[in-house]
């Protein structure tokens, strides 16, 4: 494996239709590069329904952990699974999830980006906050634009809608750079505080 420095990691960043909708995409962008990191790809799309399903992982052990979380939360509230989602079982309710959030990701535009920077992968997931905007830390992106919950968005049957997607790991980021981005549009270049900040 060739070594690689932290400085130097690539993560992908969604702003979803709803953050697009917002007049939110500035403001993101500015968080990011506010940081020390740096934009080298930027471009917005309307997903087809099909890249939008390729996005996902779709496996079936992420499938079932998004149905076993739902079970869980609806325990926390005494509710009846089965009666509310048509079933009990954990990878039925995560396929359920699955169309939804294809749905959701195809359902208007989306500003796709390569960040790259110092450890750029968890710097990103901090700076967007915890997947569910209600328990989003004040001063994340979602902490501070969004207040949707699972518990609502389950009820609704929709996704939860919180407004950007961030890589979630060094294998995600590089299966979501091929599936957005092609070579030719990635920049390399250097930000002029580089030799500054690292």
């Amino acid at each position: 494996m060739r070594f690689k420095h932290p400085k130097g990691e690539r993560t992908v960043v969604l702003v979803k239709p709803d953050g697009v909708k917002r007049g939110l995409i500035g403001e993101i962008i500015k968080r990011f590069e506010q940081r020390g990191l740096k934009i080298i790809a930027l471009k917005m799309v309307y997903p087809t329904k099909e890249h939008a399903a390729a996005h996902y992982s779709g496996s079936r052990e992420w499938l079932e952990g998004m149905g076993k979380k739902t079970i869980e939360n609806f325990k926390t509230y005494g509710w009846d699974v089965k009666k509310l989602m048509g079933t009990d079982d954990p990878y039925k309710i995560g396929k359920q999830f699955q169309k939804w959030n294809i749905a959701y990701l195809s359902s208007g535009p989306v500003v796709a980006m390569i960040v790259e920077g110092m450890h750029a992968i968890s710097t990103i997931r901090k700076i967007v906050g915890f997947t569910l905007p209600i328990s989003a830390e004040p001063g994340t992106i979602r902490g501070d634009f969004s207040v949707d919950s699972n518990t609502a968005s389950n009820l609704d049957k929709r996704p939860v809608k919180n407004l950007v997607h961030a890589s979630g790991d060094e294998s995600e980021a590089k299966h979501e750079i091929e599936h957005w981005f092609s070579p030719e549009e990635i920049c390399d270049y250097s930000r002029s505080d580089e030799d500054v900040m690292f």
